[in-house]
């Protein structure tokens, strides 16, 4: 007979191969990023909170301009929000850009990562002036919706005027001349051509979200359990998870939509364990949108990205000798409106020849 002592090691030593294979399945698995912490997740909702009810008071006082985007007001404006962890490279092209254009009709937002020296001298009057507070970021991280959802919160809060927020990053650059976008986003009843019932007899009817929506995607199944594979669920099951770029231009009823959101943030903000299949700056906003109101939504960006030659999730970067008249042109081209509005993304060094090119080739509609 075994004696009892030695049944036991046995048994100990027979259950760790087992223990080996089984763990993944039976113990949690360790996030990879750190979770947001408390005191910024109080200081985002407190902000939040505040952008709300001042939208809500202007809601009540004159829910017209607050709901409705009307294209025979001039004051209406395009809150331009920029999304940065490096120097904004290109504000000299956006400086030429905004340039001569009445106050009224634009504001500016500037969120950078603050552990990073943004060389503010460089800047321009126009942009220098335009930081929000802001905190840390990191790459696949809900850091990226944090943010957003914080330039959202504070141009609604600035100005009741702004009714586009156009996401941008410090690597996007402008396609055409500030009085063309303006007219395609408040205007023009013909700018939006996957939907020929928003507009009528000339007449613009229908102001729509210009966002990327993807529901078929590769990897998509792994995206969405990156955090867990019950993780998302009940508020979102796998059927109404969706991808999309994280850069887009909301209407104003949206980027309060946003800001609102308290059931999918509490599922987005989790920590994910796969950082391959962790991007939730792209899967949280279309999601979000989709979900509250896909009719509102045009389903595209106007943002233009190369994917070919994608190199650890980042684009296709231009480098200076990519960068002509005939890049400029053909980046312009879409399948689902008059134009791109927006192109991404550029090194640095772009600036040069881009500069060279601006007034008679990019500002030139």
């Amino acid at each position: 007979m075994f004696s009892t002592p030695f049944v036991l090691t046995f048994s100990l030593l027979l259950s760790l191969p087992i223990l080996f294979f089984l763990a993944p399945r039976i113990l949690p698995p360790k996030p990879h990023s750190l979770p947001i912490s408390p005191s910024d997740e109080l200081d985002d909702i407190n902000l939040f909170n505040r952008a709300i009810t001042l939208a809500n008071s202007h809601a009540t006082t004159n829910p017209s301009k607050f709901f409705h985007l009307s294209s025979k007001n001039p004051s209406l404006k395009i809150a331009f929000l920029f999304l940065t962890n490096t120097d904004l490279h290109f504000s000299p092209l956006w400086d030429l850009f905004f340039h001569d254009t009445p106050s009224y009709l634009f504001n500016i937002y500037i969120h950078a990562d603050p552990s990073v020296n943004i060389t503010r001298s460089l800047l321009s009057p126009l942009f220098a002036n335009k930081f929000i507070p802001s905190k840390r970021t990191f790459r696949a991280s809900p850091t990226l919706i944090s943010a957003t959802r914080r330039l959202l919160a504070t141009a609604l809060l600035d100005d009741p005027s702004n009714a586009y927020f156009a996401l941008l990053s410090q690597h996007c650059v402008p396609l055409h001349s500030f009085p063309y976008t303006y007219r395609s986003l408040l205007l023009s009843p013909t700018f939006d051509s996957s939907d020929p019932e928003s507009s009528r007899i000339g007449i613009r009817l229908k102001y729509k979200s210009f966002i990327e929506i993807i529901s078929h995607a590769p990897k998509l199944w792994k995206r969405y359990t990156s955090r867990g594979r019950y993780a998302m669920m009940p508020e979102i099951p796998f059927e109404q998870f969706r991808v999309g770029s994280q850069f887009f231009a909301l209407t104003r009823r949206h980027a309060l939509l946003v800001v609102k959101d308290r059931t999918l943030w509490r599922k987005f903000k989790i920590p994910c364990y796969r950082d391959e299949e962790c991007y939730p700056e792209e899967h949280y906003f279309p999601t979000l949108l989709s979900m509250a109101d896909p009719d509102g939504c045009t389903k595209y960006t106007l943002t233009r990205v190369n994917w070919t030659g994608t190199v650890n999730g980042h684009p296709y970067t231009y480098r200076p000798p990519e960068v002509s008249s005939e890049l400029i042109i053909r980046l312009r081209q879409s399948n689902n409106s008059e134009s791109y509005l927006f192109a991404r993304k550029f090194t640095p060094d772009c600036l040069e020849p881009l500069m060279r090119i601006a007034k008679s080739v990019i500002f030139r509609d």
